[in-house]
């Protein structure tokens, strides 16, 4: 039975790679979590949309203006409930790993990593949808008239003389940091048989 709870404990070391995580997790919140850039010849130096956990910024009230044309709907932090709660989620979590790390128990990290791979997986659900109700609830008495389309998450896209380019932000490789850095005590601290 000590044996067990023995196998069960995480090594110092692995505590703080787990408490780093936490540290990276907070980190995450004060830089973009998204970004789509927009360039067309009139444009050169490109548009923005900048997506933060809890706000937009970039070049949006020029973009809006554009996507008026093809009926597209506006991109406003109001469209977007995510911003209002999203940060309070991130602080939680890098919170509840925070805790992993002082309790240095195995079965609370997988709970933490299992949390981490639903709420990543949620976000990317989300991104898309809204990309999706975007790109296809056009207005049909719009100038331009376009076929609906679905921005990609990462990648390039097309939109009448525009590319668009989705890419992840700096926040989002915080996060990606401090999945890794999770994963690592479990190989670190497996079991020997």
């Amino acid at each position: 039975m000590n044996d067990n709870k023995k196998g069960s404990k995480l090594s110092l070391t692995s505590s703080l790679l787990i408490g780093l995580s936490a540290v990276l997790i907070v980190f995450s919140m004060f830089f973009p979590w998204w970004r789509m850039l927009f360039i067309a010849p009139q444009y050169p130096e490109g548009l923005n949309i900048i997506v933060y956990p809890n706000k937009l910024e970039g070049e949006i009230d020029i973009i809006n203006g554009l996507n008026h044309y093809i009926g597209m709907s506006n991109f406003s932090a109001e469209n977007f409930p995510e911003l209002g709660y999203l940060i309070y989620i991130i602080g939680g979590l890098a919170g509840l790993t925070l805790i992993t790390a002082l309790l240095r128990n195995k079965k609370v990290l997988y709970g933490l990593i299992g949390m981490f791979t639903i709420g990543g997986a949620a976000g990317v659900w989300d991104l898309y949808a809204a990309l999706k109700r975007y790109g296809s609830n056009l207005d049909p008495k719009a100038p331009i008239k376009m076929d609906p389309f679905v921005p990609p998450i990462i990648g390039e896209n097309t939109v009448a003389n525009f590319i668009t380019h989705s890419i992840l932000g700096t926040g989002v490789y915080f996060v990606i940091a401090a999945f890794i850095l999770l994963l690592i005590p479990l190989w670190k601290d497996r079991k020997a048989k």
